[in-house]
């Protein structure tokens, strides 16, 4: 808009010990050294809590099984990256579920479902296709027929079938 900073707005949280505050920057392009995508959950897992790592390796199975890249955000991608304490006891895991076309996806998030049921933890996320379009993995395996499915540059409802085959960038 007119008259608007121009730049790339961040959001950055601080650790627990620093009271959790989120800071707001907004970077000039110019200064951005370099742009990531957000790391492996296999990479992360050295940073997390001991009791995390057997549900850490069933995703991590899993999602090998059925050609998905399992990412991850919040808390413990903070941590792997900065080496500071984010986690705590009550962090739950925030994953991107990046899978493929041929990816069955609701045999898929019914086995994310059973392994959360023993997990230490809550599994929170979204489900990517290839095109880049995103869904709360819950939606997907609580059966809803439209889904509130996010891009880049738009959020819409669509019917299951249509997110998964990926029609939202067409």
């Amino acid at each position: 808009m007119p008259g608007e900073a121009t730049g790339l707005a961040l959001g950055l949280p601080l650790p627990p010990s620093a009271g959790k505050k989120r800071i707001s920057l907004l970077v000039d392009l110019g200064h951005v050294a370099s742009i990531a995508r957000p790391p492996l959950l296999r990479q992360a897992r050295a940073y997390a809590p001991l009791n995390w790592w057997s549900t850490l390796d069933r995703l991590d199975a899993l999602a090998l099984r059925h050609a998905v890249n399992v990412r991850v955000f919040g808390s413990l991608a903070w941590q792997s990256l900065t080496g500071l304490d984010y986690v705590s006891n009550r962090s739950d895991l925030d994953v991107l579920l990046e899978f493929q076309g041929e990816t069955d996806i609701d045999r898929f998030v019914a086995e994310v479902a059973a392994i959360e049921a023993d997990a230490p933890m809550r599994l929170d996320g979204e489900l990517m296709g290839a095109d880049g379009d995103a869904v709360n993995w819950r939606e997907v395996h609580g059966g809803a027929s439209e889904l509130l499915v996010k891009s880049i540059e738009r959020v819409a409802l669509l019917g299951r079938h249509q997110f998964i085959s990926g029609a939202m960038g067409s």
